[in-house]
């Protein structure tokens, strides 16, 4: 596998992740039990978001005093795409969460333990998915072009998909999981698992868990492909993915509240990976730059921000006359 990281380079992320895990999951976690504030969620997420950015910069510098700014703005660059894409898919990951945490009526204070372990999980497993991916293109190259048509299919799917809520306790996976855990009626404060009568009982606290940390595997298995789209180093893939990652907690209690004014995103994300799917279909024919792609990327999220916002206010004028 090709990847302009280096041991000074994978050493200083891994420093830099395992400080902003410190920070973000035992600092954060030693508050107790309570819901992180929109407030503090903003100012967390402007934290994350600043420390990728000033991560990219130095990988910049190193880049261009040892290789030359002719490697080091390219691979800054599909950094920066990378981060912006997965930052942006990360947030319909958000939108399953909160359903989830909805559906099993778990409340605002306990959402925070499973949201802690569920980020700890979602780093280790796509470590392992994006290792994996990179080995796997760099041995069979034509898998780009499989990715390329499951991002195609899923975006035009996303783009047609109705949300609904109602049947998660219906879903084969939950079911399956139900009948083979003991599990308890309801929710037993913080913990996973309880002990009555001398036997061990599982949580649905812990139900919730689990379907986190999978729905986390389906988005990645959209959204680690759309990033090998901008390049297939792994480097520069697992540092921008895993960056985007560390932010999601913050990123969600962010959102939580105002979930249903963003209605309009899912058609945003479905339009970003039909581009990206395009993009990784006719690599062999043309080949669009990075800039471009960052370009096209950041240009559809604005876009659809602004017809959200437009959405908003007509429906807000609707109710307002009623």
């Amino acid at each position: 596998m090709n990847t302009v990281g280096t041991p000074l380079l994978w050493g200083g992320f891994a420093v830099v992740v395992v400080i902003m895990l410190a920070i973000d999951l035992f600092l954060q976690g030693r508050r107790g039990s309570h819901a992180m504030s929109m407030k503090q969620a903003a100012a967390w997420s402007l934290v994350w978001v600043t420390l990728s950015l000033l991560f990219n910069a130095a990988f910049w510098w190193y880049l261009s005093t040892t290789q030359g700014r002719a490697v080091a703005d390219p691979q800054a660059l599909a950094f920066l795409t990378g981060y912006l894409i997965e930052k942006a898919l990360a947030v319909d990951n958000v939108f399953v969460w909160l359903m989830l945490f909805s559906y099993f009526a778990v409340p605002a204070s306990l959402q925070r333990r499973v949201l802690v372990y569920g980020v700890l999980g979602a780093i280790v497993l796509r470590t392992i998915m994006i290792f994996a991916g990179s080995w796997l293109i760099s041995q069979f190259e034509w898998l780009l072009y499989v990715f390329g048509a499951f991002l195609l299919f899923t975006g035009i799917k996303m783009a047609l998909a109705k949300d609904d809520e109602s049947g998660i306790g219906d879903k084969p996976m939950v079911r399956w999981i139900r009948n083979h855990l003991r599990m308890t009626d309801s929710i037993e404060d913080e913990r996973f698992f309880v002990r009555k009568n001398g036997l061990l009982f599982a949580t649905p606290l812990l139900l919730v868990l689990i379907l986190v940390e999978l729905s986390d595997v389906i988005f990645a298995v959209d959204s680690i492909p759309a990033i090998f789209a901008v390049t297939t180093d792994p480097f520069i893939v697992l540092t921008s993915n895993l960056f985007a990652i560390l932010g999601l907690r913050a990123m969600y209690f962010l959102l939580a509240g105002v979930a249903e004014r963003f209605s309009m995103l899912k058609y945003g994300l479905s339009v970003i990976l039909v581009f990206i799917g395009i993009k990784m279909l006719i690599v062999k024919f043309y080949h669009i730059p990075i800039a471009v792609s960052l370009s096209v990327v950041g240009g559809i999220l604005v876009l659809t921000l602004l017809i959200n916002a437009w959405v908003n206010k007509r429906n807000d004028a609707k109710k307002a006359i009623r």
